[in-house]
């Protein structure tokens, strides 16, 4: 748990208003109940945990002079000052109302009159003291320093919060832009793959590969062969003809003459 020497350090300032902030906005508390616990914390509390949720003791009290005086600087004057010179313009308002009606009939009675008088001194007495327990300018400047460290402190890690958001959403978005990539060079080494099959098939196509030309080749000479054969075979039979004529010629002639001869005889 840890202690505090006393609430009239600069840490014990800074305390208090946290106090407050918690009392008043996080706890709820109505402004008289907040006024009456900050002041008993300001006077004679050691034990600041039974009232908030930080763990701290103070060791030396300030009582309730001094501690009144600080109740007055870090609590009333700064969170309450506005409030009591609304009262004050109140009273003054209330007080030039009622000499005004004073002035202008005679049934007024003047002890509303000096009722009015005294509010307005009471307050403009009362906003004499708050004044006179004025927090000290050093005091606010380091009050305020340590909240503007903080709030930048808070601001700082906010913005990281959100640039590794982003630094993670890029990534994110990296790893997609990544596969997606892969997917179009898989696409795009089968798209080559499918041309360069298709470039064959037109290539053979248009030039035959070289077994087919040898068959090609091939089946030229067993046709030129073929039609040796078949002109051979027709000069064969061109000349077997011719032959069988000259041997027909040959005959009939033989008969004619073997005719002659007999009739002759």
């Amino acid at each position: 748990m840890k202690q505090l020497e006393t609430l009239s350090s600069l840490e014990g300032r800074q305390l208090l208003a946290e106090i407050y902030q918690e009392l008043r906005f996080e706890k709820l508390l109505s402004s008289v109940s907040t006024l009456l616990l900050c002041w008993r914390i300001c006077t004679h509390e050691k034990e600041i945990f039974r009232y908030v949720k930080q763990e701290i003791t103070v060791i030396h009290p300030l009582g309730i002079f001094t501690g009144s005086a600080l109740w007055m600087e870090e609590i009333v004057n700064r969170y309450y000052f506005s409030t009591i010179n609304s009262f004050v313009y109140f009273g003054a308002a209330v007080l030039l109302i009622l000499i005004g009606i004073r002035r202008f009939s005679e049934n007024f009675n003047d002890a509303i009159v000096i009722g009015g008088v005294i509010f307005e001194a009471t307050m403009l007495i009362f906003m004499f003291l708050v004044m006179l327990f004025s927090p000290p300018e050093q005091g606010n400047k380091a009050v305020t320093a340590s909240s503007e460290d903080e709030n930048s402190v808070t601001d700082l890690i906010i913005e990281v919060g959100e640039i590794a958001t982003d630094f993670a959403a890029v990534v994110v978005n990296l790893e997609q832009l990544g596969d997606t990539m892969k997917n179009l060079v898989d696409t795009q080494r089968e798209l080559i793959e499918s041309v360069n099959q298709i470039a064959v098939s037109t290539s053979q196509a248009v030039s035959p590969n070289p077994e087919l030309l040898d068959s090609m080749r091939a089946t030229n000479t067993s046709l030129e062969n073929f039609r040796e054969t078949i002109n051979n075979l027709n000069l064969s039979a061109e000349a077997l003809k011719r032959e069988q004529i000259e041997i027909a010629v040959r005959k009939e002639v033989e008969r004619i003459l073997v005719d002659r001869v007999y009739i002759k005889s």
